[in-house]
């Protein structure tokens, strides 16, 4: 297969992929950053009656002239309202949240007032009518829609929530995503190494990756380079009721690279192989049925930066916040040179003036098995198919990671 552009790819591998409409419900606390399912009504009226918005006192208006003095008979707090009228002449001390008496119709700030005595207080300001009262279903009525379906939801989402009466939520099921490391090379941190060996990594940056977008992660571990064995593990996502397949090197065409034959023997389809970029050339994409499949190369960074592509898109797309590359604009730090027939994603860090978009500075070593500069980066920094050269100040594009 020849290598496919960037932008093709990606529209290809989303290509009828919509949000997984399966649900679930969670408790409140563990509702953040899931996707809702179902429209959200208030089961009760906020606040549920007229309260005080500040420590004072409850007045009737018409009593509270300056220079009057009225009887203090009674007090009205949160959670322990007064039971009384407040009658003409009197006046009933009241804290912030409390409950409005009965009677009163406007709330004179304790600033305004002097407390003579125990039960003696002379207004020095006159309370203006309705007045520092607020009231009830000042924040939503029973029965009103407050959080629709679709929504992403944030902390205040789920404290509105909670105020409405509700103490779980309906949301959609996040993706699955299935991880499966390959090669015989390969051991998991804390294992002992042979002399040709070396240390998993790109699964966990790829399980933290999926996590930060809304999937839950099915570990498959680490797969020998042995056709059998990769096809039972397939075989295990699939069994799981995997929505994504990713797979982590063996993504070539050497005779050691067995992930495409055995997706293949699997059932999976390849949309495309190989794609015009820089790092990451090595990737596959496939699907069976609704199930898709990313084949990532298994250089760390070429690793990372083909994620950052295609399996995080997918998955934002599969948990129902959106997808693409969200790329932006910056200003080149320094110069770059003339692009060649891939697309570049040059690692970078990005600066943050008091003015003006962010500064884009590439990082050094951009060789595709670092992953201490990968780790260093904020942003990847694209450079189209044959791009002019650039000098220092002038306009690019970015993607931000993680």
């Amino acid at each position: 297969m020849s290598l496919m552009p960037v932008e093709e790819a990606l529209s290809r591998l989303l290509h009828g992929v919509g949000p997984v409409l399966e649900t679930e419900t969670v408790a409140l606390r563990a509702a953040a950053g899931r996707v809702l399912a179902d429209d959200i009504s208030a089961l009760r009226t906020q606040p549920p009656f007229d309260a005080s918005a500040m420590d004072g006192y409850a007045v009737r208006a018409a009593d509270a002239s300056k220079g009057a003095v009225l009887k203090v008979t009674g007090i009205s707090a949160a959670g322990a309202a007064f039971a009384g009228t407040v009658e003409p002449g009197a006046a009933v001390r009241i804290f912030t949240g409390a409950p409005l008496p009965a009677g009163a119709d406007t709330v004179l700030i304790q600033e305004n007032a002097t407390l003579e005595a125990p039960d003696t207080l002379r207004v020095d300001v006159a309370a203006e009518p309705a007045r520092h009262i607020r009231k009830a279903g000042l924040d939503f009525a029973h029965g009103a829609v407050l959080l629709q379906a679709g929504l992403h939801l944030r902390a205040g989402h789920v404290a509105l929530a909670a105020s409405a009466g509700h103490p779980q939520l309906p949301v959609r099921r996040r993706p699955r995503v299935a991880i499966l490391a390959t090669g015989d090379e390969l051991v998991m941190p804390g294992e002992s190494t042979g002399p040709d060996q070396i240390v998993a990594s790109n699964g966990f940056g790829l399980a933290a990756m999926v996590e930060a977008h809304g999937g839950d992660v099915l570990d498959l571990g680490i797969a020998p380079d042995d056709l059998a064995v990769l096809e039972a593990r397939l075989a295990e996502a699939e069994d799981a009721r995997a929505d994504v397949i990713v797979t982590i090197g063996g993504a070539s065409v050497g005779d050691r690279d067995l992930v495409a034959p055995a997706l293949q023997a699997r059932g999976v389809e390849l949309d495309f192989w190989k794609v015009a970029m820089r790092p990451g050339k090595p990737v596959m994409a496939g699907r069976k049925g609704a199930l898709r499949v990313i084949g990532l190369p298994g250089n760390p960074a070429s690793t990372m930066v083909a994620a950052t592509l295609f399996l995080r898109p997918l998955v934002r797309r599969l948990a129902g916040l959106g997808a693409g590359l969200g790329l932006q604009r910056g200003v080149l730090s320094a110069a770059m040179p003339q692009g060649g027939e891939r697309a570049d994603f040059v690692r970078a860090r990005l600066h943050y003036p008091p003015e003006g978009a962010p500064q884009v500075e590439a990082l050094p070593r951009q060789d595709s098995s670092l992953l201490s500069i990968y780790a260093l980066a904020d942003a990847l920094l694209y450079r189209p198919v044959a791009a002019p050269a650039a000098e220092a100040g002038q306009d690019c594009l970015f993607i931000p990671l993680d």
